[in-house]
């Protein structure tokens, strides 16, 4: 009888502690640095792997089966993947199992090579999502060589560089270059998207990263959408004759991007106008109205994560994915908490008392994720209607 023969790793994840776990090699080829997290979505890995707010992360699924869905091109929520993919990564437990869905256009192993993400399976998720609920956020390296070539010396040291997502700025990284209009509405059962015609009202999205599905979630509400640079200056935002303003989702430290947004948001406070904001818009806001942010010890990333409106005491279940959050208690005399987590009571919204502004930590476009929170775009559009009608 032949002795036992082991398999070759092709795939490796490497800590900044020297940690080295071994697996099967998946997607593009290379390496990667980033932030380890895990999300404990059961579907939606595409809208997942494409969510911006993951640029500079490698996402661990804590779901074994991924695959399943296959991939296709409505299910993208970057606007623009050839120049800014989302995710660096992502690690899994099982090999990629086979598409099985009317909707799948094309086999996720090679959805995941056209669009440069490395992937990693046999890896004991269970294990690695303990260690980050136990020690928090790791960085480290994803690499993939199909020979199971790897220097690992420079590899460690590549990984030991990287200063992690603290103090870094990665809005301005996936921003739109050009300002560009939105008018396509959300998927429908059997009939996919649609355009808007003679929209009723005309929003205008800062872009630190925004999701395809929240830009829909707006259309939805009869409203044109304008989406801008991250760094456009509030008198150009207003020149463009807005009904609304929408501080969109993005990664990175607010701190840091708060730098250049911070003076735009005030301006347009000062405006008047109704302004709305999801996960990064929601920390931007928080800082331009005198709050302070800070980094959670693991974040949240998910599809079920139990929130209450203080404002009604209805709990939610929500799509999250954010690593930062604005601290509760700093915020000033004139802003009211509406929202908080119920796993660790973290804030997750707020709104100003005199003025029709608001905004929320997690993701009410739900991509993937429930629908309970969708009726926020709608409070949205009522300030609006509420404005112009006041105006």
């Amino acid at each position: 009888m032949s002795g036992w023969q082991e398999t070759k790793a092709t795939a490796l994840l490497i800590f900044q502690d020297g940690t080295i776990v071994e697996g099967h090699g998946l997607g593009a080829t290379g390496h990667a640095v980033g932030e380890v997290c895990f999300n404990t979505a059961i579907t939606g890995y595409q809208e997942i792997l494409t969510d911006l707010s993951y640029a500079g992360q490698i996402i661990t699924f804590t779901f074994p089966h991924i695959g399943n869905i296959g991939a296709n091109a409505e299910d993208v929520e970057t606007v623009k993947m050839a120049s800014a993919p989302g995710a660096r990564g992502c690690v899994l437990k099982a090999d990629i199992t086979n598409p099985s869905n009317y909707r799948s256009a094309e086999h996720l192993n090679d959805w995941l090579k056209a669009n440069n993400i490395i992937g990693i399976s046999g890896v004991d998720t269970r294990a690695l999502t303990a260690m980050i609920r136990d020690k928090g956020f790791a960085n480290a390296i994803i690499a993939h060589n199909p020979e199971g070539n790897f220097d690992i010396d420079v590899l460690k040291a590549e990984a030991a560089k990287f200063a992690g997502l603290e103090n870094l700025d990665l809005a301005k990284t996936v921003s739109t270059a050009q300002t560009y209009k939105w008018n396509e509405k959300t998927w429908q059962w059997d009939e996919g998207v649609s355009a808007l015609e003679n929209a009723e009202h005309h929003i205008v999205a800062i872009d630190y990263g925004a999701k395809s599905n929240i830009l829909r979630c707006l259309v939805d509400e009869n409203a044109a959408v304008t989406v801008v640079n991250a760094q456009t200056p509030a008198k150009d935002i207003l020149a463009l004759n807005p009904d609304g303003i929408f501080l969109s989702n993005g990664p990175g430290d607010p701190a840091a991007t708060g730098e250049y947004a911070v003076p735009i948001i005030q301006e347009l406070i000062e405006s008047g106008l109704p302004i709305f904001g999801i996960c990064l818009g929601h920390q931007l806001l928080g800082l331009a109205l005198g709050a302070k942010t800070k980094k959670m010890h693991q974040g949240h990333h998910g599809a079920n994560h139990p929130v209450q409106d203080l404002t009604t005491t209805k709990v939610e279940i929500t799509s999250m994915n954010h690593g930062f959050a604005v601290d509760a208690d700093t915020l000033p005399a004139n802003v009211t908490e509406t929202h908080k987590s119920l796993f660790d009571g973290s804030n997750c919204g707020l709104m100003v008392n005199d003025k029709p502004i608001f905004s929320v930590q997690y993701h009410p476009e739900a991509s993937p994720g429930p629908h309970d929170s969708h009726y926020l775009f709608g409070r949205f559009m009522d300030n609006v209607k509420s404005h112009k009608q006041a105006a």
